[in-house]
């Protein structure tokens, strides 16, 4: 069963914060009263070569808008969903050799049509995307063509490509704000036409730029779709979809189409590139299924939930019978419906194949309504059989906790956090642990890190201070604490200074 998902959220536009960053530090820089200003006040960019992004520079930038993403509530802690993302995403990486494979897909709690790359491999997706899809294959369409943005380094050739008119940019806002702090009524209409005409030129620069990336994540991710082994036809399927119902919305296109503009002519190459292939009917995958099922069952108030599920099996309206019953468990779950929702999870067992989802759905059943011990032996047998499922590596702890069992929830957080050492809920269900036997210091060493986690550098700065100062640790615990610490000051000190980051 997955956290409940934050609310909405709204991705902020890259070149937004970008115009508004230019235009707050050019409005408040001392301007001498010379044109000259123009060019002198201009930035270093250098040339073409040191404006691209070395692959560890783009990494780290992608670590640091994800930590944003997740302060700002726009990574969904759904372990199910993002496991399926990550699984799907990476049959595609490996579908076609690339120079990395080094890729994260997580899910976005919003309603909205969209998904997007970030430097790094980092690909979220809307929750709203996941749910239009209407197969397994359309969704995979997307994650090849984002999975193309990244291998390709859109990201870093946009910004080399930019060179010129962010510099053109730069010296039209300049000489406008001069124009406008000169005084007069005339000035002002003469510097508010310099704004609205040099950001029109850059704003075109970057649309024919953009369109040169959609084309080219088209044609690689359409090679990624096949060599996987999806429905070559879906990319262009989904295309037309998307296009034919924005042409009955006035005024709330879907975001996907704002940031992935498709044209007759992207879905007339989609379609001829299937063409050229035999068709292949793809059936979905029971993941795909139970994933669209269980966020369904976030939707509305939880009785509402319930009902429509209901109805659906009533009248067989479903792709799948096992992912209906599946997210009716949910669904009555989140309604606090525990009797009901024991005896639909007897059902669901009865027509399901073991599926380490409906494992964890069973845990949850089991601990919501208090049976604590059986969740735990569920959890813990689950988890034999499917060690990497996130899901249940959250979950066994977290029902060692709640069975009052701190020193093995603590142990089992341990022994999770060898393998995924930056994990942030593990640090999280570690320093709960922890905090319960009064063990201070490695109480706020994990707070700490799941801070680091959330982009909170300065309260994880605070947490290690107050783990150095416990003095409850043996040496070796009060050393990594110690090291940490350094290691959080300075990467916290750099985020200030740059002014990218979350500061509390």
């Amino acid at each position: 069963m997955a956290v409940a998902p934050a609310g909405p959220w709204r991705r902020p536009s890259f070149q937004r914060i970008v115009a508004m960053a230019v235009i707050v530090t050019l409005a408040l820089a001392p301007l001498p009263a010379t044109r000259a200003y123009a060019q002198s006040a201009l930035p270093d960019l250098g040339d073409v070569a040191q404006v691209d992004l070395s692959p560890a520079q783009e990494k780290k930038l992608g670590d640091t808008i994800v930590r944003q993403i997740r302060a700002m509530g726009g990574y969904m802690n759904d372990p199910e969903v993002n496991d399926y993302l990550n699984d799907l995403g990476h049959r595609l990486v490996a579908a076609v050799p690339t120079p990395t494979s080094d890729f994260e897909f997580f899910a976005v709690p919003d309603s909205s049509v969209n998904a997007f790359a970030l430097p790094g491999g980092y690909i979220g997706v809307h929750t709203g995307l996941i749910l239009l899809t209407q197969s397994e294959s359309e969704l995979a369409s997307v994650l090849g063509h984002e999975i193309s943005h990244v291998t390709q380094h859109h990201m870093a050739r946009s910004l080399a490509k930019q060179k010129d008119s962010m510099l053109m940019t730069l010296a039209g806002l300049a000489l406008a704000i001069l124009a406008a702090r000169a005084g007069g009524s005339q000035n002002g209409d003469v510097a508010g036409g310099m704004i609205a005409a040099t950001q029109a030129l850059a704003i075109q620069h970057q649309i024919n730029y953009t369109r040169e990336n959609e084309y080219e994540a088209d044609r690689l991710g359409f090679q990624r779709l096949d060599a996987a082994g999806f429905d070559d036809t879906a990319m262009a399927t989904f295309m037309a979809r998307l296009q034919k119902s924005s042409q009955f919305v006035q005024g709330n296109v879907p975001t996907y189409l704002r940031d992935h503009p498709v044209t007759y002519e992207r879905i007339a190459e989609a379609q001829s590139r299937a063409e050229g292939h035999p068709y292949r009917q793809v059936p979905d995958s029971l993941d795909f299924q139970l994933v669209r099922a269980l966020l369904r069952s976030y939707q509305n108030e939880p009785k509402d939930a319930v009902t429509v599920f209901d109805e659906a099996i009533a009248e067989k309206k479903y792709n799948s019978e096992i992912a209906a019953h599946y997210g009716l468990v949910a669904s009555l779950l989140r309604a606090k419906d525990y009797k009901r929702a024991k005896t639909e999870l007897a059902t669901l067992e009865k027509m399901a194949p073991p599926h380490p989802m409906i494992d964890a759905m069973a845990g949850h059943v089991y601990l919501d309504s208090g049976d604590v011990n059986a969740a735990v032996k569920r959890f813990e047998t689950a988890l034999a059989k499917y060690p990497n499922k996130m899901q249940l590596v959250y979950d066994y702890p977290e029902a060692l906790l709640t069975a009052g069992r701190y020193a093995d929830a603590a142990a089992a957080a341990e022994a999770q956090l060898m393998r995924f050492p930056n994990d942030g809920p593990l640090h999280l269900t570690a320093a709960r642990a922890y905090t319960a036997m009064n063990k201070q210091m490695m109480a706020h060493r994990h707070q700490g890190e799941y801070y680091a986690w959330q982009g909170n550098l300065r309260a994880a700065v605070d947490q290690f201070e107050l783990a150095a100062k416990a003095g409850d640790g043996d040496f070796y615990q009060a050393s990594v604490v110690d090291t940490r610490l350094r290691a959080l000051r300075r990467e916290a000190a750099e985020q200030q200074k740059s002014g990218f980051g979350r500061n509390g």
